[in-house]
C-alpha cells in the first residue's frame, strides 16, 4: 500500500510540474547556412486547465521565454474549458516571445470547445495560428518554411481537415519544411510530401510505461521522441501538460524541446 502511495504521488507531481527542458539536434538535408543552430522551443499539449492555471502557464511562459530561442511553437491541445471559463488562465501566453514569433496549429481538445472562438482569442493573445497554411523565415538570403494542418479531428465537427496540400501551397521551392501537426499518425504522408521535419504531440508520451504501447496503437506507432520516417524526422513531444481527466505521469516525463537545427552533412 505505501509503495502505491508513493508511486501515485510522483506520478501526480511528474504531471503537473513545470517540465524539464530536453534538447534535440536535427540534421536538415539543405539547409541554409543562414539557419544553422536555428533553435526551436516545441510546447504542446498544455491542457490549460483547473489542473493548470494561470500560475503555472505564467511559469511555463517564463521559463520558455529565458530560454530565448529563434522560434516558439504550439502544437495544439491549449485548453480544456469554455473561453469564459479559462480566459484568465491563458492570459500568460500573451506574454510569449521568440525572435520569429510563437505560431501554433490547433489540436482535438479546441474543437471540444467553440472552436471560432478559441482560435480568435488565441490570434489576439499573439499566437499566430497555421491553420492549414504556412509562414516563411527569413535568415542570410534563405528560406525555411513553417507550415500547420487543422486537426484530423476537425471533419467530425463540422470544420476544414487536414489539408496538407493548401499548407504548402506557394512556398519557396528548395526551401526545407518544418510542419506541426498536432497528432503524428499522418507522418508517412507528410514525408512524401518533402517535409524534413514534423512535429507533433497529441499522446502525451503515452503518460505511463506499459500504457505506451496502447496509445502507439492509436498513432499510427508513434508515441515518443524522435522517429525516421523516409526523408523526414518526426519528433511527438511528451507533451508541456496533460489532459486533466488521467493526470498521471511514470517514466514518460513532460517535457520543454529545445530543437535546434543543422544541416546534414
Amino acid at each position: 500500500m505505501l509503495v502505491a502511495v508513493m508511486l501515485a504521488a510522483v506520478a501526480v507531481f511528474q504531471a503537473v510540474r513545470v517540465p524539464p527542458l530536453k534538447d534535440v539536434t536535427v540534421s536538415i538535408p539543405g539547409l541554409p547556412a543562414g539557419f544553422d543552430g536555428y533553435t526551436i522551443l516545441h510546447l504542446s499539449d498544455l491542457h490549460i486547465s483547473r489542473l493548470f492555471p494561470a500560475a503555472w502557464v505564467q511559469a511555463v511562459v517564463a521559463r520558455a521565454n529565458d530560454l530565448g530561442t529563434d522560434l516558439i511553437v504550439v502544437t495544439g491541445d491549449f485548453i480544456d474549458g469554455s473561453l469564459a471559463s479559462r480566459r484568465t488562465d491563458v492570459e500568460p501566453l500573451r506574454a510569449l516571445t521568440a525572435r520569429d514569433g510563437v505560431w501554433a496549429v490547433p489540436g482535438n481538445h479546441e474543437y471540444f470547445f467553440d472552436y471560432e472562438a478559441w482560435m480568435r482569442h488565441l490570434t489576439g493573445l499573439g499566437i499566430r495560428m497555421l491553420s492549414n497554411a504556412h509562414a516563411v523565415l527569413r535568415r542570410d538570403g534563405g528560406s525555411l518554411v513553417v507550415a500547420g494542418v487543422t486537426d484530423r479531428s476537425a471533419p467530425a465537427t463540422g470544420h476544414p481537415g487536414a489539408d496538407l496540400a493548401a499548407a504548402l501551397a506557394g512556398r519557396p521551392a528548395g526551401a526545407p519544411i518544418v510542419l506541426l501537426d498536432h497528432q503524428p499518425a499522418n507522418a508517412a504522408r507528410a514525408a512524401e510530401h518533402g517535409v524534413r521535419l514534423q512535429l507533433s504531440g497529441h499522446t502525451h508520451g503515452g503518460m505511463i510505461c506499459g500504457l505506451d504501447r496502447l496509445v502507439a496503437r492509436g498513432n499510427a506507432g508513434f508515441v515518443s521522441g524522435a522517429y525516421r520516417v523516409g526523408g523526414m524526422l518526426l519528433y511527438v513531444s511528451n507533451g508541456t501538460g496533460l489532459w486533466p481527466g488521467f493526470a498521471l505521469r511514470l517514466g514518460r516525463p513532460s517535457e520543454l524541446t529545445r530543437i535546434t537545427l543543422r544541416p546534414a552533412s
